[in-house]
């Protein structure tokens, strides 16, 4: 009995092991999945893609669009971007997990010449930031003595 309880120990622990992944792994399944299943809806975008840095512990996305590159669209997608990168969040496109293990999400929304029109780098503070806008309420809070 001793002997079958040390193998099924031996076995779990194996098992455990060889299940576990490390950051770098995470990132690269994250970025498969990103390009094989994700699609982001919007006015004018035209495909999107994610390509890894496993060095930096960077995911760079690129949400392309057939928009030109003017004041007026810069202005406007500068001002929607975390609108976008919220939704991003939301449908995991952009990790919580990922990010909390110290990985950053460059998430650039281009114009059709590839001219950047927004452009975020998401990590733990950011992350924090986006999540509670919104969330605020306009109140103002007075100290009683």
């Amino acid at each position: 009995m001793k002997k079958i309880t040390q193998i099924a120990f031996a076995f779990i622990v194996v098992l455990f092991l060889v299940s576990c992944k490390n950051t770098k792994q995470k990132i690269q399944e994250h970025v498969s999945t990103y390009n094989n299943s994700s699609s982001i809806k919007g006015s004018g975008i035209t495909s999107t893609s994610a390509k890894a840095f496993l060095n930096d512990n960077k995911i760079e996305i690129r949400i392309e669009t057939n928009l030109e590159e003017n004041d007026t669209n810069k202005l406007t997608y500068k001002e929607s971007f975390p609108d976008l990168l919220k939704e991003m969040i939301k449908n995991d496109q952009i990790s919580k997990e990922l990010i909390e293990e110290g990985v950053k999400f460059d998430v650039y929304f281009l114009a059709y010449n590839n001219a950047i029109l927004a452009q975020q780098i998401v990590d733990k503070e950011e992350l924090a930031v986006l999540e509670n806008a919104g969330n605020s309420k306009d109140e103002k809070v007075t100290a009683k003595l």
